[in-house]
């Protein structure tokens, strides 16, 4: 079950000027279950996005990167759930390639100008025919207020659709923000077997989209963790349609690019922790903040190996205080110089350890009430400078090797 999370009211997920979500049951991988969903935006969006650091990248994620770097108009996304076209080889590129121009053909626009997705089970053949059938019914279907139809289309092991949204005032104009998001399993960053997809109608430059879904991703989705897996096909992308009627946002260092970059955080890490909450076999959502480190990296570098252990994992779905397995983690996190008398820990409010060791005060029955939650938090102080940072993860149970084992069949 996952964990504090519900399905997005489709009221919620407001319309984005310029964007039309299409979706229908193609085939892909089983019948009568949506699988393929269009995108499609009005002429003059901008597009930009962040994918997988897998050196064995799907062919969809070769391609976008490619119909990306060449600037193209971007007028259309295709997203199939099912097969990932992954570990396909050149046949995998082709079959990416002939969906692209198949889109393409529907809308009289160049192959270029679409961006292809895939996500689902890796080293089979996409199968491009029943894509291409079913693109007409899910052009056919595609209008503004279909969100949360889309965030059932692409989910795989997901147990719920992940949506949020999100409006601001830029310049006394209203401009909307709206996300969907896909993942359960081989969750993990840079980025994770997770697909992103944010759409704002703000008019902002187009040369500011990258660093911008650049710096949503690392405050979001690079900053969850299920399994530690880093998936083929990770994709978050950032769409501006630029239907605002404000004056064009030029400078990421105006009033107006703040505004529009914390909106665009907000809804991006609500999409990422609804990832975690529904991570495969979740029980329990777990917030770790490592603070007192000299630089974030290091910081992040304790936080995920506190977030990986399969020993602290197992340990939260047992509501069992094992504690000192936080502080391994942290010791062999490559952090050389650790000065392990230094070290804070807080399970929550209880005061775990102090001056590197056991804190006389606390009491193992407080950090079992603690570990009882279905939310907690673990704050570590490595006593060692002034930065931090935070990382979602979830417990590891039974059911997350019962539904990998099963996850073919």
């Amino acid at each position: 079950m996952p964990v504090n999370l519900t399905a997005p009211n489709p009221a919620d997920l407001h319309p984005v000027p310029g964007v039309k979500l299409g979706i229908t049951m193609a085939g892909v991988r089983k019948a009568n279950r949506r699988d393929l969903t269009v995108i499609t935006l009005e002429p003059g969006s901008a597009v930009a996005g962040v994918f997988t650091k897998n050196r064995y990248c799907a062919a969809p994620v070769q391609l976008c990167r490619e119909h990306l770097a060449a600037n193209a108009d971007i007028r259309a996304l295709v997203i199939n759930t099912g097969n990932a076209n992954a570990g396909t080889g050149e046949d995998g590129l082709v079959r990416a390639r002939q969906t692209c121009i198949a889109m393409a053909r529907l809308l009289n626009v160049s192959p270029e100008q679409v961006l292809p997705f895939s996500t689902g089970v890796i080293m089979e053949t996409l199968p491009v025919d029943r894509i291409e059938a079913g693109l007409p019914a899910a052009l056919a279907d595609a209008k503004a207020d279909n969100w949360a139809v889309a965030a059932e289309g692409i989910m795989t092991t997901d147990t719920l659709p992940k949506g949020a949204s999100k409006q601001v005032q830029i310049s006394g104009q209203t401009v909307t923000i709206t996300g969907i998001s896909k993942g359960a399993g081989m969750i993990k960053p840079n980025m994770a077997t997770m697909l992103g997809y944010l759409a704002t109608d703000a008019n902002i430059a187009p040369a500011l989209l990258q660093p911008l879904v650049t710096e949503a991703a690392n405050a979001s989705f690079n900053r969850i963790t299920i399994d530690g897996d880093t998936s083929t096909n990770d994709s978050f992308v950032l769409i501006a349609t630029r239907q605002a009627k404000h004056a064009e946002i030029n400078s990421l260092d105006s009033a107006d690019a703040q505004v529009l970059r914390a909106a665009l955080i907000e809804v991006a890490q609500k999409l990422a922790q609804a990832i975690v909450r529904d991570g495969e076999g979740a029980t329990k959502f777990i917030s770790i903040t490592v603070e007192g480190g000299r630089d974030e990296a290091e910081c992040a570098l304790a936080a995920y190996a506190i977030a990986h252990s399969p020993l602290v994992k197992t340990a939260f779905f047992a509501s069992d205080p094992n504690l000192g397995r936080i502080l391994a983690a942290v010791g062999y996190a490559g952090i050389d110089d650790l000065d392990q008398n230094l070290i804070e820990m807080h399970l929550d409010d209880v005061h775990v350890v102090t001056k590197g060791g056991r804190n006389p005060a606390y009491r193992e029955e407080d950090g079992q009430r603690v570990m009882k939650q279905s939310e907690i938090g673990i704050r570590v102080n490595l006593g060692r400078g002034t930065a931090q940072t935070t990382v979602w993860t979830c417990d590891l149970s039974h059911d997350y090797v019962s539904i990998n084992a099963d996850y073919r069949s």
